[in-house]
Protein backbone atom coordinates (compact mmCIF):
# COMPACT_ATOMS: atom_id res chain seq x y z
CA UNK A 1 0.00 0.00 0.00
CA UNK A 2 1.40 3.33 -1.15
CA UNK A 3 1.33 6.32 1.60
CA UNK A 4 -0.90 9.35 0.56
CA UNK A 5 -0.17 12.77 1.98
CA UNK A 6 -3.21 15.40 1.58
CA UNK A 7 -2.88 17.38 -2.12
CA UNK A 8 -1.75 20.94 -0.88
CA UNK A 9 -4.63 22.42 -2.62
CA UNK A 10 -7.26 20.57 -0.22
CA UNK A 11 -8.41 22.81 1.97
CA UNK A 12 -7.68 22.34 6.26
CA UNK A 13 -9.47 19.53 7.57
CA UNK A 14 -9.69 17.47 4.74
CA UNK A 15 -7.51 14.89 4.06
CA UNK A 16 -7.74 11.11 2.02
CA UNK A 17 -7.09 7.71 2.90
CA UNK A 18 -7.80 4.33 2.38
CA UNK A 19 -11.60 2.96 3.16
CA UNK A 20 -12.21 0.60 6.04
CA UNK A 21 -14.90 -1.85 6.75
CA UNK A 22 -16.02 0.98 9.37
CA UNK A 23 -16.32 3.27 6.79
CA UNK A 24 -19.52 1.47 5.20
CA UNK A 25 -21.90 3.15 6.82
CA UNK A 26 -20.90 6.65 5.81
CA UNK A 27 -20.15 5.80 2.05
CA UNK A 28 -23.96 4.59 2.38
CA UNK A 29 -25.20 7.49 3.81
CA UNK A 30 -22.93 9.59 1.19
CA UNK A 31 -24.55 7.51 -1.68
CA UNK A 32 -27.85 7.82 -0.25
CA UNK A 33 -28.00 11.41 0.42
CA UNK A 34 -25.99 13.20 -1.96
CA UNK A 35 -26.94 13.73 -5.70
CA UNK A 36 -23.26 13.70 -7.41
CA UNK A 37 -22.97 10.55 -7.58
CA UNK A 38 -21.42 8.14 -10.31
CA UNK A 39 -22.44 4.40 -9.86
CA UNK A 40 -21.09 1.84 -12.44
CA UNK A 41 -23.51 -0.55 -14.08
CA UNK A 42 -22.03 -3.36 -11.94
CA UNK A 43 -23.13 -6.78 -11.09
CA UNK A 44 -21.59 -6.16 -7.40
CA UNK A 45 -22.77 -2.90 -5.17
CA UNK A 46 -20.43 -0.27 -4.50
CA UNK A 47 -20.61 -1.26 -1.15
CA UNK A 48 -20.08 -4.53 -1.89
CA UNK A 49 -16.69 -3.84 -3.35
CA UNK A 50 -15.43 -2.01 0.19
CA UNK A 51 -12.58 -4.26 1.30
CA UNK A 52 -10.80 -4.30 -2.68
CA UNK A 53 -8.55 -1.50 -3.80
CA UNK A 54 -8.58 0.92 -4.58
CA UNK A 55 -11.22 2.26 -2.77
CA UNK A 56 -10.22 5.76 -1.36
CA UNK A 57 -12.66 8.32 1.28
CA UNK A 58 -11.96 11.92 1.31
CA UNK A 59 -12.91 12.87 5.05
CA UNK A 60 -13.65 16.16 6.74
CA UNK A 61 -13.38 16.53 10.56
CA UNK A 62 -14.41 12.55 11.04
CA UNK A 63 -17.18 12.55 8.11
CA UNK A 64 -16.76 10.98 5.11
CA UNK A 65 -17.70 13.74 2.39
CA UNK A 66 -16.20 12.11 -0.93
CA UNK A 67 -15.60 8.40 -1.83
CA UNK A 68 -13.48 6.87 -5.25
CA UNK A 69 -13.40 2.84 -5.95
CA UNK A 70 -12.06 1.42 -9.19
CA UNK A 71 -10.81 -2.17 -7.87
CA UNK A 72 -9.60 -3.64 -10.62
CA UNK A 73 -11.81 -6.75 -12.24
CA UNK A 74 -10.69 -9.30 -14.55
CA UNK A 75 -7.21 -8.04 -13.35
CA UNK A 76 -6.63 -5.73 -16.22
CA UNK A 77 -9.53 -3.48 -16.06
CA UNK A 78 -10.04 -0.93 -13.63
CA UNK A 79 -13.78 0.52 -13.68
CA UNK A 80 -14.56 3.41 -11.85
CA UNK A 81 -17.19 1.90 -9.79
CA UNK A 82 -18.35 4.59 -7.27
CA UNK A 83 -17.54 8.41 -7.18
CA UNK A 84 -19.76 10.33 -4.70
CA UNK A 85 -19.05 13.88 -3.27
CA UNK A 86 -21.05 16.20 -0.20
CA UNK A 87 -22.61 18.93 -1.98
CA UNK A 88 -20.78 21.47 -0.83
CA UNK A 89 -17.27 20.43 -1.68
CA UNK A 90 -15.64 21.39 -5.08
CA UNK A 91 -16.21 18.32 -7.70
CA UNK A 92 -12.61 18.78 -9.72
CA UNK A 93 -11.14 19.23 -6.02
CA UNK A 94 -12.22 16.18 -4.46
CA UNK A 95 -11.64 14.16 -7.70
CA UNK A 96 -7.73 15.16 -7.84
CA UNK A 97 -7.54 14.24 -3.91
CA UNK A 98 -9.07 11.26 -4.65
CA UNK A 99 -8.11 9.82 -8.30
CA UNK A 100 -4.48 10.82 -7.70
CA UNK A 101 -4.81 8.46 -4.80
CA UNK A 102 -6.32 5.57 -6.59
CA UNK A 103 -3.95 6.57 -10.18
CA UNK A 104 -0.50 5.87 -8.24
CA UNK A 105 -2.01 2.78 -6.24
CA UNK A 106 -3.51 1.55 -9.77
CA UNK A 107 0.59 2.23 -11.58
CA UNK A 108 2.11 0.54 -9.04
CA UNK A 109 0.25 -2.77 -10.39
CA UNK A 110 1.10 -1.91 -13.92
CA UNK A 111 -0.68 -2.35 -17.29
CA UNK A 112 -3.82 -1.14 -16.07
CA UNK A 113 -6.79 0.46 -17.90
CA UNK A 114 -9.46 2.57 -15.71
CA UNK A 115 -12.33 3.19 -17.45
CA UNK A 116 -15.83 4.65 -17.26
CA UNK A 117 -18.98 4.36 -18.44
CA UNK A 118 -20.72 8.39 -18.24
CA UNK A 119 -24.23 8.41 -17.38
CA UNK A 120 -24.00 12.80 -15.83
CA UNK A 121 -22.45 15.70 -17.79
CA UNK A 122 -20.43 16.42 -14.87
CA UNK A 123 -18.52 13.49 -14.29
CA UNK A 124 -17.73 13.19 -17.69
CA UNK A 125 -15.96 17.25 -17.57
CA UNK A 126 -13.96 15.93 -14.95
CA UNK A 127 -12.45 13.03 -16.48
CA UNK A 128 -11.51 14.89 -19.79
CA UNK A 129 -9.80 17.67 -17.12
CA UNK A 130 -8.20 13.82 -15.92
CA UNK A 131 -6.12 13.28 -19.13
CA UNK A 132 -9.43 10.33 -19.69
CA UNK A 133 -10.23 9.97 -23.76
CA UNK A 134 -13.17 8.87 -25.72
CA UNK A 135 -12.59 5.52 -26.47
CA UNK A 136 -16.57 4.82 -27.87
CA UNK A 137 -20.29 4.99 -26.99
CA UNK A 138 -22.87 2.61 -25.52
CA UNK A 139 -25.86 2.51 -27.57
CA UNK A 140 -29.38 1.26 -25.93
CA UNK A 141 -32.02 -0.55 -28.15
CA UNK A 142 -35.13 -1.28 -27.15
CA UNK A 143 -37.42 -4.34 -28.91
CA UNK A 144 -40.69 -4.03 -30.80
CA UNK A 145 -43.06 -7.19 -31.13
CA UNK A 146 -42.47 -8.90 -34.22
CA UNK A 147 -43.04 -12.51 -33.26
CA UNK A 148 -41.87 -13.17 -37.51
CA UNK A 149 -38.29 -11.58 -37.18
CA UNK A 150 -37.99 -14.90 -34.60
CA UNK A 151 -35.00 -17.06 -35.49
CA UNK A 152 -34.87 -20.63 -35.47
CA UNK A 153 -32.26 -22.84 -33.72
CA UNK A 154 -29.75 -24.01 -36.13
CA UNK A 155 -29.53 -27.34 -36.94
CA UNK A 156 -27.10 -28.79 -34.37
CA UNK A 157 -27.37 -26.62 -31.89
CA UNK A 158 -28.99 -27.24 -28.00
CA UNK A 159 -30.03 -24.62 -26.03
CA UNK A 160 -30.70 -24.55 -22.52
CA UNK A 161 -30.47 -22.88 -19.26
CA UNK A 162 -27.16 -22.47 -18.03
CA UNK A 163 -25.98 -23.80 -14.52
CA UNK A 164 -23.17 -23.07 -12.04
CA UNK A 165 -21.20 -25.78 -13.60
CA UNK A 166 -21.35 -23.91 -17.19
CA UNK A 167 -19.69 -20.46 -15.74
CA UNK A 168 -16.26 -21.26 -16.48
CA UNK A 169 -16.64 -22.14 -20.01
CA UNK A 170 -18.70 -19.26 -20.28
CA UNK A 171 -16.06 -17.24 -18.81
CA UNK A 172 -13.92 -18.98 -21.53
CA UNK A 173 -16.41 -17.78 -24.48
CA UNK A 174 -16.76 -14.47 -23.26
CA UNK A 175 -13.10 -13.88 -23.49
CA UNK A 176 -12.87 -15.15 -26.82
CA UNK A 177 -15.78 -12.88 -28.00
CA UNK A 178 -14.82 -9.36 -26.54
CA UNK A 179 -12.22 -7.38 -26.49
CA UNK A 180 -9.84 -6.96 -22.95
CA UNK A 181 -12.20 -4.37 -21.88
CA UNK A 182 -14.94 -5.86 -22.06
CA UNK A 183 -14.21 -9.19 -20.36
CA UNK A 184 -15.71 -10.10 -17.20
CA UNK A 185 -14.28 -12.59 -14.50
CA UNK A 186 -15.45 -15.73 -13.00
CA UNK A 187 -16.35 -14.28 -10.13
CA UNK A 188 -18.29 -11.45 -12.02
CA UNK A 189 -20.09 -14.01 -13.89
CA UNK A 190 -21.10 -15.59 -11.17
CA UNK A 191 -22.33 -12.75 -9.49
CA UNK A 192 -24.30 -11.92 -12.52
CA UNK A 193 -25.99 -15.66 -13.05
CA UNK A 194 -26.98 -15.84 -9.62
CA UNK A 195 -29.16 -12.38 -10.12
CA UNK A 196 -30.19 -13.13 -13.69
CA UNK A 197 -33.69 -13.37 -14.79
CA UNK A 198 -32.77 -15.73 -17.05
CA UNK A 199 -29.76 -17.15 -18.78
CA UNK A 200 -29.51 -19.58 -21.13
CA UNK A 201 -26.32 -21.22 -22.87
CA UNK A 202 -25.79 -22.88 -26.46
CA UNK A 203 -24.19 -26.34 -27.61
CA UNK A 204 -23.14 -28.22 -30.12
CA UNK A 205 -21.14 -31.62 -30.37
CA UNK A 206 -18.07 -29.60 -29.33
CA UNK A 207 -19.52 -28.30 -26.54
CA UNK A 208 -20.51 -24.99 -24.95
CA UNK A 209 -20.43 -22.32 -27.98
CA UNK A 210 -22.31 -19.25 -27.14
CA UNK A 211 -24.09 -18.10 -24.03
CA UNK A 212 -26.82 -15.10 -23.23
CA UNK A 213 -27.58 -13.51 -19.68
CA UNK A 214 -30.79 -11.53 -19.15
CA UNK A 215 -31.58 -9.20 -16.08
CA UNK A 216 -34.51 -7.73 -14.77
CA UNK A 217 -34.72 -3.89 -15.43
CA UNK A 218 -37.22 -1.87 -13.95
CA UNK A 219 -39.80 -1.45 -17.01
CA UNK A 220 -39.00 -5.18 -17.95
CA UNK A 221 -36.17 -6.96 -19.31
CA UNK A 222 -32.52 -6.20 -19.73
CA UNK A 223 -30.41 -8.50 -22.08
CA UNK A 224 -26.88 -7.94 -19.97
CA UNK A 225 -24.56 -10.50 -21.58
CA UNK A 226 -24.31 -12.31 -25.40
CA UNK A 227 -21.43 -14.15 -27.08
CA UNK A 228 -20.50 -16.92 -29.37
CA UNK A 229 -17.20 -18.21 -30.11
CA UNK A 230 -15.06 -16.53 -32.82
CA UNK A 231 -15.59 -20.25 -34.82
CA UNK A 232 -18.93 -20.51 -34.19
CA UNK A 233 -19.85 -17.30 -35.20
CA UNK A 234 -22.04 -17.10 -38.83
CA UNK A 235 -24.05 -19.96 -37.92
CA UNK A 236 -27.38 -17.49 -36.42
CA UNK A 237 -26.20 -19.16 -32.68
CA UNK A 238 -26.31 -15.55 -31.40
CA UNK A 239 -30.16 -14.77 -33.13
CA UNK A 240 -31.17 -18.08 -31.83
CA UNK A 241 -29.80 -17.07 -28.29
CA UNK A 242 -31.58 -13.65 -28.32
CA UNK A 243 -35.05 -15.17 -29.99
CA UNK A 244 -35.55 -17.60 -26.75
CA UNK A 245 -34.59 -15.41 -24.25
CA UNK A 246 -37.10 -13.04 -25.78
CA UNK A 247 -39.55 -15.86 -25.81
CA UNK A 248 -39.36 -17.27 -22.59
CA UNK A 249 -39.69 -13.56 -20.98
CA UNK A 250 -41.76 -12.15 -23.14
CA UNK A 251 -45.31 -11.16 -21.97
CA UNK A 252 -46.76 -11.58 -18.00
CA UNK A 253 -45.04 -8.58 -16.44
CA UNK A 254 -42.33 -7.93 -18.77
CA UNK A 255 -43.72 -4.46 -20.82
CA UNK A 256 -40.18 -3.98 -22.11
CA UNK A 257 -36.79 -5.44 -23.72
CA UNK A 258 -33.55 -3.61 -23.80
CA UNK A 259 -30.25 -4.31 -24.92
CA UNK A 260 -27.04 -2.06 -25.21
CA UNK A 261 -23.98 -2.56 -27.61
CA UNK A 262 -20.80 -0.39 -28.54
CA UNK A 263 -21.61 2.05 -31.38
CA UNK A 264 -18.98 0.56 -33.78
CA UNK A 265 -19.65 -2.88 -32.92
CA UNK A 266 -21.88 -3.03 -36.44
CA UNK A 267 -22.04 -6.65 -36.50
CA UNK A 268 -24.00 -6.62 -33.10
CA UNK A 269 -25.99 -3.55 -34.07
CA UNK A 270 -27.32 -5.56 -37.11
CA UNK A 271 -28.15 -8.83 -35.37
CA UNK A 272 -30.35 -6.90 -32.77
CA UNK A 273 -31.56 -4.79 -35.52
CA UNK A 274 -32.54 -7.37 -37.60
CA UNK A 275 -34.78 -9.16 -34.60
CA UNK A 276 -36.95 -6.02 -34.27
CA UNK A 277 -34.84 -3.82 -32.09
CA UNK A 278 -34.39 -0.03 -32.81
CA UNK A 279 -32.40 2.48 -31.03
CA UNK A 280 -33.64 4.75 -28.64
CA UNK A 281 -31.20 7.43 -28.85
CA UNK A 282 -29.88 6.42 -25.49
CA UNK A 283 -26.02 6.99 -25.57
CA UNK A 284 -22.95 6.78 -22.98
CA UNK A 285 -19.68 7.64 -23.79
CA UNK A 286 -16.93 5.65 -22.50
CA UNK A 287 -13.76 7.03 -21.15
CA UNK A 288 -10.22 5.37 -20.51
CA UNK A 289 -6.91 5.91 -19.19
CA UNK A 290 -4.42 3.72 -19.50
CA UNK A 291 -1.85 3.02 -16.69
CA UNK A 292 1.69 1.10 -17.43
Amino acid sequence: MIGVNPSTSLRAGLQVRPAVSADLQKIADLIFFEARIHRHLDWRTPLEWLGHSPYWVLEEQRRVVGALACPPDPDSISWIRLFAIAAHLSAPLAWSALWDAARRELAERGHVTAAAIVTQRWFESILVQSGFTLRQHIVLLEWSEQPTARASVPAGIFIRPMTPADLQTVVEVDAAAFEPLWHNSLEALSKAHSQALYASVAEDASGLVGYQLATKSPPGAHLARLAVRPEAQGRRIGSALVSDFISHVWGGRIARITVNTQQDNLASLALYQRLGFHRTGEEYPVYTYPLE
